[in-house]
């Protein structure tokens, strides 16, 4: 038995409003480029403090190879990859999103092997990637990267 006050032969479309999937799935793609760049941007810099040395890191910390700086430059670069996605994402093509996804994976693992010289933020870092992951996978279809 329905419990509906609606007249018969009138169907009302609950789902207009945020709950549109196309709507979710843009905010999710916009949500994914911004992220990039943020995390993009903060890469570029942690890379900038790793080179000089910088007295933020841990110390005598041990790396899976070579030192802090290679892997300042190694985080640096992953920066600006991800910052270029970024950009490339609020152009809107399928090619931007599977560049962003890749960008994402390898600045994931760049951030584990990275957990060394600053373990709560490499972690962090590598929570925020996997979020742009997702967002990307499962929401960056074709007709939502032409929304955002």
């Amino acid at each position: 038995m329905s419990t509906s006050t609606a007249p018969r032969g009138i169907d009302y479309d609950y789902g207009a409003g945020y709950s549109d999937v196309s709507e979710k799935a843009s905010g999710w793609v916009g949500f994914a480029a911004i992220m990039l760049g943020l995390a993009g941007a903060w890469n570029v810099f942690d890379g900038i403090l790793a080179i000089a040395n910088s007295k933020v890191y841990a110390l005598n910390a041990t790396y899976v190879f070579s030192d802090l700086r290679t892997w300042g430059w190694i985080i640096m670069v992953l920066g600006i990859l991800e910052v270029a996605a970024s950009f490339a994402l609020f152009g809107g093509s399928q090619l931007a999103r599977w560049f962003g996804i890749g960008a994402a994976c390898v600045n994931a693992f760049g951030q584990l092997m990275f957990v060394s010289a600053y373990p709560f933020w490499a972690l962090s870092m590598f929570a925020v990637d996997l979020l742009i992951i997702y967002a990307l996978s499962v929401y960056g279809s074709r007709s939502t990267l032409a929304e955002v």
